[in-house]
């Protein structure tokens, strides 16, 4: 199995997107990428080669899933496990987002303690 050390993070919202660093640098030992927005994410995702992408559902301008069909036409998402963070989370909707090729869906709020070992567990099942 491939190692899990790099993680994009997209997530508008400043205060979640430092937590989450801090969650998954000094919690998990990750090396991550915090981007603001779809469009960042987009150019930043190949210099940055993730392991791993972590993905907001709500932003301004583009959204979670907008994004992710975009950043499927630059990398191989069938390798890179995608997680959507919401808190929107009735069955129906955790259905779409894996129709959409999302591996998984982490609650928000979500606990920053269990954040690496959630993310760490999505990664083992995608390459299980």
């Amino acid at each position: 199995m491939p190692e899990l050390k790099r993680i994009l993070h997209v997530e508008d919202d400043p205060s979640i997107q430092a937590v989450a660093k801090v969650a998954l640098e000094a919690v998990g030992g990750f090396s991550v990428l915090s981007c603001s927005s779809g469009q960042e994410a987009l150019d930043q995702v190949l210099g940055f080669a993730p392991d791993f992408i972590l993905l907001d559902v709500m932003m301004p301008d583009m959204d979670g899933p907008q994004t992710l069909t975009k950043l499927r036409e630059l990398v191989d998402i069938g390798l890179i496990p995608v997680a959507f963070m919401t808190a929107k989370v009735q069955p129906s909707e955790i259905a779409h987002y894996r129709s959409l090729g999302a591996t998984d869906v982490i609650i928000k709020p979500f606990n920053p303690m269990q954040l690496s070992t959630q993310i760490r567990a999505i990664w083992d099942r995608a390459h299980g």
